[in-house]
Protein backbone atom coordinates (compact mmCIF):
# COMPACT_ATOMS: atom_id res chain seq x y z
CA UNK A 1 0.00 0.00 0.00
CA UNK A 2 2.63 2.53 1.05
CA UNK A 3 4.39 1.56 -2.37
CA UNK A 4 1.40 2.11 -4.29
CA UNK A 5 0.84 5.64 -2.43
CA UNK A 6 4.36 6.46 -2.77
CA UNK A 7 3.48 6.06 -6.75
CA UNK A 8 0.46 8.37 -7.08
CA UNK A 9 3.29 10.92 -5.55
CA UNK A 10 6.84 10.54 -7.25
CA UNK A 11 4.91 9.69 -10.92
CA UNK A 12 4.42 13.15 -11.81
CA UNK A 13 7.68 14.55 -9.88
CA UNK A 14 10.41 16.10 -12.20
CA UNK A 15 13.23 14.03 -13.44
CA UNK A 16 16.73 13.62 -11.92
CA UNK A 17 18.67 16.44 -10.09
CA UNK A 18 21.78 15.99 -12.66
CA UNK A 19 18.90 16.18 -15.60
CA UNK A 20 17.18 19.18 -13.76
CA UNK A 21 20.40 20.70 -13.82
CA UNK A 22 21.52 20.92 -17.50
CA UNK A 23 17.97 21.56 -18.70
CA UNK A 24 18.80 24.76 -16.38
CA UNK A 25 21.91 25.65 -17.67
CA UNK A 26 21.05 25.46 -21.39
CA UNK A 27 17.55 27.26 -20.37
CA UNK A 28 19.10 30.00 -18.62
CA UNK A 29 21.97 30.43 -21.64
CA UNK A 30 18.36 30.84 -23.74
CA UNK A 31 17.65 33.84 -21.52
CA UNK A 32 20.66 35.80 -21.64
CA UNK A 33 20.85 35.06 -25.27
CA UNK A 34 16.89 36.08 -25.61
CA UNK A 35 18.42 39.38 -23.67
CA UNK A 36 20.92 40.20 -25.92
CA UNK A 37 17.94 39.74 -29.08
CA UNK A 38 17.94 36.11 -30.36
CA UNK A 39 14.34 35.61 -31.16
CA UNK A 40 14.83 31.87 -31.63
CA UNK A 41 15.86 31.74 -27.81
CA UNK A 42 13.52 33.76 -26.59
CA UNK A 43 11.32 30.57 -27.88
CA UNK A 44 13.30 28.16 -26.43
CA UNK A 45 13.27 30.01 -23.25
CA UNK A 46 9.28 30.57 -22.87
CA UNK A 47 8.75 26.85 -24.21
CA UNK A 48 10.89 24.69 -21.71
CA UNK A 49 9.39 26.50 -18.92
CA UNK A 50 5.77 27.40 -19.89
CA UNK A 51 4.43 24.45 -18.74
CA UNK A 52 6.51 24.75 -15.19
CA UNK A 53 5.23 28.17 -15.08
CA UNK A 54 1.25 26.90 -15.66
CA UNK A 55 1.60 24.35 -12.97
CA UNK A 56 3.33 25.93 -10.15
CA UNK A 57 1.07 28.91 -10.73
CA UNK A 58 -2.27 26.29 -10.97
CA UNK A 59 -1.02 25.06 -7.65
CA UNK A 60 -0.76 28.70 -5.86
CA UNK A 61 -3.95 30.28 -7.50
CA UNK A 62 -7.85 29.24 -6.32
CA UNK A 63 -8.76 30.21 -9.52
CA UNK A 64 -8.45 28.27 -12.70
CA UNK A 65 -9.67 30.67 -15.01
CA UNK A 66 -7.08 32.27 -14.37
CA UNK A 67 -4.11 30.24 -14.90
CA UNK A 68 -3.45 31.00 -18.42
CA UNK A 69 -3.64 34.67 -18.14
CA UNK A 70 -1.23 34.71 -15.32
CA UNK A 71 1.41 32.40 -16.89
CA UNK A 72 1.39 35.00 -19.69
CA UNK A 73 1.40 38.14 -17.30
CA UNK A 74 4.36 36.08 -15.69
CA UNK A 75 6.23 35.97 -19.21
CA UNK A 76 5.51 39.34 -20.46
CA UNK A 77 7.32 40.51 -17.16
CA UNK A 78 9.81 38.51 -17.61
CA UNK A 79 10.12 39.02 -21.25
CA UNK A 80 9.96 42.87 -19.94
CA UNK A 81 12.86 43.05 -17.70
CA UNK A 82 15.26 40.42 -19.50
CA UNK A 83 17.57 43.19 -19.57
CA UNK A 84 18.03 43.17 -16.36
CA UNK A 85 18.55 39.47 -15.89
CA UNK A 86 22.28 38.44 -15.70
CA UNK A 87 22.82 34.64 -14.54
CA UNK A 88 23.36 34.97 -11.05
CA UNK A 89 20.43 32.30 -10.53
CA UNK A 90 19.39 29.98 -12.93
CA UNK A 91 16.72 31.89 -15.16
CA UNK A 92 13.92 28.74 -13.82
CA UNK A 93 14.13 30.11 -10.59
CA UNK A 94 14.21 34.18 -11.46
CA UNK A 95 10.83 33.21 -13.56
CA UNK A 96 9.26 31.19 -11.50
CA UNK A 97 9.80 34.07 -8.80
CA UNK A 98 7.96 36.61 -10.95
CA UNK A 99 5.14 33.84 -11.09
CA UNK A 100 5.14 33.93 -7.38
CA UNK A 101 4.72 37.73 -7.71
CA UNK A 102 2.22 37.54 -10.37
CA UNK A 103 0.36 35.32 -8.39
CA UNK A 104 0.72 37.89 -5.87
CA UNK A 105 -0.57 40.74 -7.29
CA UNK A 106 -3.44 38.73 -8.41
CA UNK A 107 -4.55 38.25 -4.58
CA UNK A 108 -4.16 41.52 -3.77
CA UNK A 109 -6.20 42.93 -7.02
CA UNK A 110 -8.97 40.67 -6.37
CA UNK A 111 -9.09 41.54 -3.19
CA UNK A 112 -9.67 44.97 -3.57
CA UNK A 113 -12.83 44.09 -5.88
CA UNK A 114 -15.87 42.89 -5.29
CA UNK A 115 -16.24 38.83 -5.97
CA UNK A 116 -19.28 37.91 -8.59
CA UNK A 117 -19.46 34.25 -7.54
CA UNK A 118 -17.37 31.42 -6.58
CA UNK A 119 -15.18 29.92 -9.05
CA UNK A 120 -14.44 25.92 -9.88
CA UNK A 121 -12.45 24.27 -8.04
CA UNK A 122 -8.70 24.82 -9.38
CA UNK A 123 -7.85 21.49 -10.33
CA UNK A 124 -9.58 22.09 -13.88
CA UNK A 125 -6.33 24.26 -13.84
CA UNK A 126 -4.25 21.33 -13.22
CA UNK A 127 -5.48 19.03 -15.63
CA UNK A 128 -4.60 22.18 -18.20
CA UNK A 129 -1.39 22.39 -17.56
CA UNK A 130 -0.34 18.87 -17.40
CA UNK A 131 -0.04 17.00 -20.84
CA UNK A 132 -2.45 14.52 -21.73
CA UNK A 133 -2.52 10.85 -23.08
CA UNK A 134 0.82 10.42 -20.88
CA UNK A 135 1.64 7.49 -18.47
CA UNK A 136 0.89 9.22 -15.05
CA UNK A 137 -1.61 12.02 -15.63
CA UNK A 138 -4.18 10.39 -13.74
CA UNK A 139 -2.17 10.23 -10.79
CA UNK A 140 -0.79 13.19 -11.40
CA UNK A 141 -4.93 14.42 -10.68
CA UNK A 142 -4.83 12.34 -7.84
CA UNK A 143 -1.62 14.35 -6.84
CA UNK A 144 -3.73 17.62 -6.81
CA UNK A 145 -6.73 16.31 -4.72
CA UNK A 146 -3.69 15.41 -2.05
CA UNK A 147 -2.36 18.71 -1.78
CA UNK A 148 -4.95 20.72 -1.62
CA UNK A 149 -5.48 19.32 1.58
CA UNK A 150 -1.71 20.83 2.53
CA UNK A 151 -1.30 24.02 4.08
CA UNK A 152 0.15 26.85 1.84
CA UNK A 153 3.65 27.02 2.55
CA UNK A 154 3.98 23.72 2.70
CA UNK A 155 2.49 22.80 -0.31
CA UNK A 156 4.38 25.60 -1.90
CA UNK A 157 7.71 24.13 -0.79
CA UNK A 158 6.63 20.72 -2.30
CA UNK A 159 5.02 21.65 -5.73
CA UNK A 160 8.61 23.80 -5.87
CA UNK A 161 10.81 21.21 -5.00
CA UNK A 162 9.37 18.05 -5.94
CA UNK A 163 7.21 18.79 -8.70
CA UNK A 164 8.91 21.81 -11.05
CA UNK A 165 12.41 20.37 -10.10
CA UNK A 166 13.73 23.14 -7.88
CA UNK A 167 16.81 23.22 -5.67
CA UNK A 168 15.95 23.25 -1.96
CA UNK A 169 18.72 26.37 -1.69
CA UNK A 170 16.89 28.00 -4.69
CA UNK A 171 13.22 27.14 -3.23
CA UNK A 172 14.34 28.80 -0.09
CA UNK A 173 15.67 31.88 -2.25
CA UNK A 174 12.47 31.85 -4.17
CA UNK A 175 10.47 32.05 -1.20
CA UNK A 176 12.58 34.04 1.32
CA UNK A 177 12.99 31.39 4.40
CA UNK A 178 15.80 29.12 5.01
CA UNK A 179 16.86 26.13 3.38
CA UNK A 180 16.24 24.08 6.24
CA UNK A 181 13.32 25.56 6.43
CA UNK A 182 12.11 24.45 3.14
CA UNK A 183 13.45 20.72 3.87
CA UNK A 184 11.11 20.89 6.54
CA UNK A 185 8.20 22.21 4.84
CA UNK A 186 8.50 19.55 2.12
CA UNK A 187 9.33 16.68 4.78
CA UNK A 188 5.96 17.46 6.85
CA UNK A 189 4.20 17.63 3.27
CA UNK A 190 5.89 14.32 2.11
CA UNK A 191 4.64 12.56 5.67
CA UNK A 192 0.91 14.37 5.73
CA UNK A 193 0.58 13.04 1.87
CA UNK A 194 1.75 9.60 2.49
CA UNK A 195 -0.79 9.29 5.50
CA UNK A 196 -3.89 10.74 3.38
CA UNK A 197 -2.74 8.25 1.17
CA UNK A 198 -2.86 5.01 3.69
CA UNK A 199 -6.29 6.65 4.55
CA UNK A 200 -8.26 6.29 1.43
CA UNK A 201 -6.84 3.02 0.38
Amino acid sequence: MTREGHQVITLTTSSSPSAAASSDESITAWALAARGGDPEAVERFVGALHRDVQRFVAHLCADPQVVDDLAQDTFLRALGSLHRFEGRCSARTWLLSIARRAVIDSFRYAAARPRVSDVADWRVAVERAQPRGLPGFDDGIALADLLEALPDERREAFVLTQVVGLSYEDAAGLTGCPIGTVRSRVARARAALMDLVMAAA
